[in-house]
């Protein structure tokens, strides 16, 4: 399944949502020109610089030293991306799942569940493989807490997706509950297959980030579940 777009109508313009997608699109447009100049291995420097480098982290968490580089890429990593793919995914679904969210909790509150989200999920990650060298980058660990916080705000949302059926697929309206419940229970079947001696990165995808930041977004969106819609 495909999510294209979602039914609920927002009252005001998402500005924190596009702004983000804004941040995200620059940012990928700079690596593009470090790409264009450096080659890859200019690219990968990138990653590894402003990147979440796990073994790197640990031991910056472990020493005290809570304003070095290792910590603050916690929150630059959030805005890289590994190519054109992995940023369209990542803005589509923040794109249909962050303006709704945005508009229930209000502007200010929605940036830290976008934030806050993205911080546990590395922490999650990081406590899964705490001696990786591999860096991590991407969106996906805060948009999964924006997935997280929609699914408690609008489990009964109809979201239009587009459903493969074989070679044939259509287009159905599919209900919140349904459509984030199976992505958040791939991540959890994904992320116990990946336990073992192997890496729990699997195939470059950090599974365990995707939960860490879907139960964070859950969780701060509890308060918002009964309240009456703020402007904030």
């Amino acid at each position: 399944m495909i999510p294209l777009r979602d039914a609920s109508p927002t009252r005001r313009t998402p500005v924190v949502t596009l702004g983000l997608i804004a941040l995200c699109t620059i940012t990928f447009g700079y690596e593009l020109v470090v790409m264009a100049q450096g080659g890859e291995a200019a690219l990968d420097r990138l990653f590894e610089t402003r990147g979440v480098v796990p073994a790197e982290l640990v031991a910056a968490v472990t020493g005290g030293n809570w304003l070095s580089r290792p910590v603050l890429d916690v929150f630059t990593s959030m805005f890289l991306h590994a190519g054109w793919l992995h940023l369209l995914g990542n803005l589509l679904f923040l794109w249909i799942f962050g303006a709704n969210v945005e508009d229930r909790v209000g502007r200010a509150r929605f940036l830290l569940v976008y934030l806050a989200g993205g911080v546990v999920a590395v922490v999650a990650q990081t406590l899964a493989d705490p001696g990786s060298t591999a860096p991590m980058i991407g969106a996906s660990g805060a948009i999964a807490a924006v997935l997280g916080a929609y699914l408690v705000l609008f489990p009964r949302a109809r979201i239009q997706s587009l459903v493969f059926l074989g070679l044939f697929y259509q287009l159905i309206a599919v209900p919140a509950v349904i459509l984030l419940g199976f992505w958040f229970l791939l991540q959890v079947v994904d992320g116990i297959g990946s336990l073992g001696p192997s890496t729990v990165v699997d195939g470059g995808v950090a599974v365990f980030a995707h939960i860490g930041g879907f139960v964070a977004g859950a969780l701060l969106a509890l308060p918002y579940r009964l309240r009456a819609p703020r402007v904030g």
